[in-house]
């Protein structure tokens, strides 16, 4: 029943395999998925992962660096994986426990590692146990917890309740006064000119954070000392020696950290994720004699958040324009997102950016049901003439505005625009759609009819900073909708986010991390501002550091 059994370390060295019966394909590529698009990208909460028409379940063992992979056809309900890949695990590293705690590759590739007797007669025993196991039969109502209850038990009292409830309203208004009050000092009084080449970088210092950091590092040398660290991670003391994390040691830290994400705006779901995700990677792991648990698993936090925020390929706009010229066509970028997120506005800034470097760009209309949308683009296409007049290059106007008023089909002006901007020989064509809440099936559909038809080059997600648990659903939807109604086999999805009003968050940044975990792609743009020059990227390290801060 299972296509393949693998087992390599972290390093890459497969150790054994095993392929199935009447299997005739490599398992080269969907393992390798599993790396680049699971592993490497700190996305181990959840188990399994699919490629194809393959169901894969794996196992991290963090003592030896060992990865256990099993393949089987999606379509299988094979009830016994997980118990049988924790019996090969346990049985592996039991009968070849000396072989791998001998440290180098070379030692590795140059033992014979045998599994393949051991590795069916416990295959064999798996299959027969799920076999023989028989149906839960179900319950009646008198065994159930619900025959127990007594009208008594289900009456609240109502001054518990009115308490509680004031209570919670209280502090509810307490979170809410000056939420949004606080603007980042790094933000204030930075002014420049010029935004030639790569943009800065947006950044974040904190006093507080590196006085976090230098009560962490101080070494505990007693079990029973009472020094305590600061912020989330404040609840344990004292020593792990040289031991095996175990998860019931990394619990409460974890719940801790769960509860501490969500406050900075990470929607629930993916903060349960991460946390799952570094209890899987800890767990196992032999510690320092010197090493606290909480220090630990904070490391393995901030580790995981940089390797998400870290874009697996890097959107370098500059270079692509540069390709198109030499294919003497222009550039084409499509803005797409919900309503009031500031697409518009944010276009006018990349817009800006763009001529500072040199490029000449056409702005199409595309947003034909928002009153006042082709007078907003409008108002920036003039003001931005302003800053770059046309006696500065050669007569020409830097920005034009592609408009064909209201009412009209959105696809057809893109197409026209770009043709347009081919004849006319503009670098770069920048398509602002219609804001639409990703519900509005015909709107959806729309939009993706425009890209599939147009294809542009780059496809971005404008999404606010603001947004917590919204962000994930947003996004979701966003890409459903544009697979689900793409004429192609591979259809076009979100290519990269741009990420804004980063200026009224403080150091909730939270969002970065939801829309990056969720599309797999990288925040391209960062707003932090009002005017053309509040245009950043993003600084992986710094959100992080602004994120666990306490």
């Amino acid at each position: 029943m299972l296509d393949f059994f693998t087992i390599f370390s972290k390093g890459g060295i497969v150790l054994w395999c095993f392929q199935g019966a009447g299997v005739t394909e490599s398992f080269t590529a969907p393992v390798n998925a599993l790396i680049h698009s699971v592993i490497l990208q700190e996305r181990s909460g959840n188990n399994s992962y699919n490629h194809e028409a393959l169901s894969l379940k794996y196992k991290l063992d963090n003592e030896f660096e060992l990865i256990f992979v099993v393949g089987f056809q999606k379509i299988l309900t094979l009830t016994y994986v997980d118990k049988f890949l924790d019996d090969v695990q346990l049985h592996f590293r039991d009968r070849y426990k000396n072989e791998l705690e001998q440290n180098g590759a070379l030692k590795l590739l140059n033992n014979n590692f045998e599994f393949e007797d051991d590795f069916k007669i416990l295959l064999r025993e798996a299959e027969e146990s799920s076999k023989g196991r028989s149906p839960a039969p179900m319950r009646s109502f008198k065994e159930s917890e619900k025959s127990q209850k007594t009208v008594k038990s289900m009456i609240e009292t109502k001054g518990g309740d009115k308490g509680k409830e004031q209570g919670g309203k209280k502090n509810k208004n307490t979170k809410k006064e000056g939420m949004f009050l606080n603007v980042p000092a790094v933000f204030q009084g930075m002014q420049f000119t010029s935004m030639k080449g790569d943009l800065q970088p947006v950044d974040y210092e904190s006093s507080e954070e590196e006085e976090m950091e230098e009560e962490e590092e101080k070494v505990v040398v007693s079990e029973t000392s009472k020094t305590s660290f600061g912020g989330m991670f404040g609840m344990l003391k004292g020593l792990v020696g040289s031991k095996s994390l175990t998860r019931e040691d990394m619990e409460p830290v974890l719940e801790k950290m769960r509860d501490h994400l969500i406050a900075k705006n990470v929607a629930a779901d993916i903060a349960s994720q991460l946390c799952d995700s570094v209890a899987k990677k800890l767990e196992g792991k032999v510690m320092g004699t010197f090493t606290t648990v909480a220090s630990t698993v904070k490391q393995a936090l901030q580790d995981s958040l940089v390797q998400i925020l870290q874009p697996k390929r890097r959107v370098d706009i500059l270079r692509d324009v540069m390709e198109a010229q030499s294919q003497r066509r222009p550039y084409v970028i499509t803005f797409c997102g919900v309503n009031g997120v500031g697409k518009s506005t944010n276009l006018a800034k990349i817009s800006f950016w763009l001529i500072e470097n040199g490029l000449t760009v056409l702005i199409a209309a595309c947003d034909t049901f928002r009153a006042g949308a082709v007078e907003q683009l409008r108002t920036h296409q003039r003001r931005l003439n302003s800053l770059h007049p046309p006696e500065q290059n050669r007569g020409r106007a830097v920005v034009q505005l592609y408009e064909k008023g209201y009412g009209k089909d959105a696809a057809g002006i893109a197409m026209e625009a770009i043709a347009y901007a081919r004849n006319q020989g503009f670098d770069v064509v920048l398509v602002d759609t219609a804001g639409r809440m990703q519900d509005n099936a015909p709107l959806m559909t729309a939009l993706a009819k425009l890209i599939a038809v147009n294809m542009p080059d780059l496809v971005l997600f404008v999404g606010e900073a603001l947004v917590g648990n919204e962000a994930v659903d947003q996004l979701v939807k966003f890409n459903q909708a544009l697979a689900d109604h793409s004429m192609s086999d591979k259809p076009r999805l979100i290519d990269g986010i741009v990420l804004t009003k980063f200026d009224t968050i403080d150091d909730k940044v939270g969002a970065a991390i939801s829309m990056t975990y969720i599309t797999g792609q990288p925040i391209v743009f960062v707003g932090t501002g009002q005017t053309y020059n509040d245009l950043r990227s993003l600084n992986a390290r710094a959100v992080v550091s602004a994120l666990m801060k306490a």
